[in-house]
């Protein structure tokens, strides 16, 4: 069975920070790029961040570029997103995924496995 379990949301005042983690069953990290998108209340869901497998180059949305990072550990599985400088709207439950593809991809219908999504508010 394949599994992502993110974790790490919370509430957070603006300028704070926030850690997420996206705990993968199996050797995702080395198999799959790992994805990071987000949902805002009555918005589409959209791209954050990837990284590559195997813990490879690293690519950001122009919106959280410079505040957010992605890292991940190979030993343990999980990929981390560590979000600075957070403003009210960066508000979103955040999900991790999993795209087996060749080439990494930003779009959601490229990851083949989704996690339950982690909430995130950020008051002002």
């Amino acid at each position: 069975q394949v599994q992502l379990v993110e974790s790490g949301g919370g509430l957070v005042q603006a300028g704070g920070s926030l850690r997420l983690s996206c705990a993968a069953s199996g050797r995702f990290f080395s198999t799959y790029t790992m994805g990071w998108f987000r949902q805002a209340s009555g918005k589409e869901r959209e791209f954050v961040g990837l990284i590559r497998k195997g813990g490879g180059a690293t690519y950001y949305a122009d919106s959280v570029k410079g505040r957010f990072t992605i890292s991940g550990d190979n030993v343990k599985n999980t990929v981390y997103l560590q979000m600075n400088s957070l403003s009210p709207e960066d508000t979103a439950v955040y999900y991790c995924a999993a795209d087996g593809g060749v080439v990494p991809r930003t779009t959601t219908f490229s990851y083949d496995y989704w996690g339950q999504g982690t909430q995130v508010t950020v008051s002002s």
